[in-house]
């Protein structure tokens, strides 16, 4: 199964940090990843958005789970049967 899983970033500034840790941790079952972000008048948006490709269907529970941990941040999975 393919799980691809959407992450809302609401406040880069103070959740980057955090949500980079967790993506590192899970590094091996990330296939592809996409980051988003707007640019305003020459500054980097407060919001971002990541997509996952994530190669291990159990694992993106987890990672999903961890991320949702963080204040800001909105998960969104869709997942795809092979």
């Amino acid at each position: 199964m393919t799980t691809i899983i959407g992450i809302k970033i609401n406040n880069r500034v103070e959740n980057a940090v955090q949500v980079q840790e967790i993506l590192t941790k899970y590094g091996c079952i990330i296939k592809t990843r996409i980051g988003l972000h707007e640019e305003i008048h020459g500054q980097c948006s407060p919001r971002g958005l990541i997509l996952l490709e994530i190669i291990d269907d159990k694992a993106s529970v987890d990672i999903a789970n961890e991320l949702c941990d963080i204040e800001d941040i909105e998960i969104q999975q869709m997942k795809f049967n092979p």
